[in-house]
């Protein structure tokens, strides 16, 4: 089972690359108006394929059992959706005197807004053998939550609201994220025998229609002469990203206080779920709320590179975080994970 989700993380990560080299090679076929017609297939179909995707592999009864824990519901919700946002920002007021591009800080703002991802917070968290039911319902809520929160957040940081208009982003992303979800969650409930048998690979589908969105996100990137990406921005792109390890520290040190009433089993999904970011949902929302920018695709590397990135640090600390909570359990108290 670990080898056949390492593989398809792997492959994934692949994907991304080779995505991004078809759109270098021939970004016409690919770019907004081209014959791949994004503004249709990607805008409405692919997305509302993913969300569809995604109502109908969540598993409601689970979701249910975790809602009596209010308190950590709390802490996960605020701490990934005004904290991490709010700190991501304090930051970056002291890059720009630098001469990172503006549009990759930007960039690293939506990186912030994005909601918790349905998936991989939920595979570290079981991993490690933690709080898997809370696990699921923060990544879940938490991308409820993130299609009213997370556009309010980009507008506030971001100062978007003057080119697209409100009301827009909430009608749009009712009808393909929120509809296809609901749709997804009511034809699970009369298949749900099925899909237990079967087992249908839910994260290949999601995880294909992704890199399209992907291609086309860059086709416009890279059919534009107007956009110029140096070296320099993309390393500091890259260290700045690792600040993700600083955000797992902080929740591992709020959660483990003498009175935070948090188990050890809660503390690891709180690590998780707390700082890993949404690609599935970030991209849809990013091609929403920036329809049409010249600039989308920069703004869309610090998330595209963040999300393997989350995935390949979490899967590193997973022995270190499981070790500790044993530890924990068996009343040995330790400090901190050694990262």
């Amino acid at each position: 089972m670990r080898l056949l989700e390492r593989a398809r993380k792997e492959w994934f990560m692949v994907g991304i690359v080779v995505a991004i080299g078809a759109a270098k090679l021939e970004p016409s076929f690919g770019v907004h108006g081209g014959p791949l017609k994004p503004e249709i297939t990607v805008s409405y179909v692919a997305v509302a394929t993913i969300f569809f995707n995604s109502g109908l592999s969540l598993k409601t009864e689970e979701l249910t059992s975790a809602l009596v824990h209010l308190k950590l519901h709390l802490f996960i919700q605020i701490f990934t959706l005004a904290f991490f946002p709010a700190t991501i920002w304090l930051f970056l007021q002291l890059l720009s005197v630098t001469s990172i591009n503006e549009w990759l800080l930007k960039g690293l703002q939506t990186v912030g807004c994005m909601p918790p991802p349905v998936s991989s917070a939920v595979i570290l968290t079981k991993a490690v053998g933690g709080n898997e039911a809370a696990a699921i319902f923060n990544s879940a809520f938490g991308s409820f939550l993130g299609i009213v929160v997370t556009p309010v957040l980009l507008l506030l940081f971001l100062g978007s609201s003057s080119s697209v208009p409100f009301t827009s982003i909430f009608s749009q992303l009712f009808m393909t994220v929120v509809v296809p979800l609901i749709i997804g969650q009511i034809v699970r409930r009369y298949i749900k025998d099925w899909l237990e048998r079967k087992k249908p690979p839910f994260g290949v589908v999601s995880s294909s229609v992704l890199l399209m969105i992907i291609y086309t996100t860059f086709c416009d990137t890279f059919s534009n002469p107007l956009i110029d990406l140096d070296v320099f921005s993309l390393i500091v792109i890259l260290f700045i990203i690792s600040v993700q390890l600083s955000f797992m520290l902080l929740t591992f040190i709020f959660s483990t206080r003498n009175n935070s009433g948090f188990t050890a089993a809660d503390t690891v999904a709180i690590i998780f779920c707390s700082t890993h970011k949404s690609l599935t949902l970030g991209i849809p929302m990013l091609k929403i709320v920036f329809a049409g920018h010249e600039h989308l695709s920069l703004i869309s590397v610090p998330l595209l590179i963040y999300h393997p990135a989350q995935i390949l640090l979490g899967s590193v600390l997973v022995p270190t975080i499981k070790s500790w909570m044993v530890s924990r359990q068996k009343g040995v108290k330790l400090t901190r994970p050694t990262v």
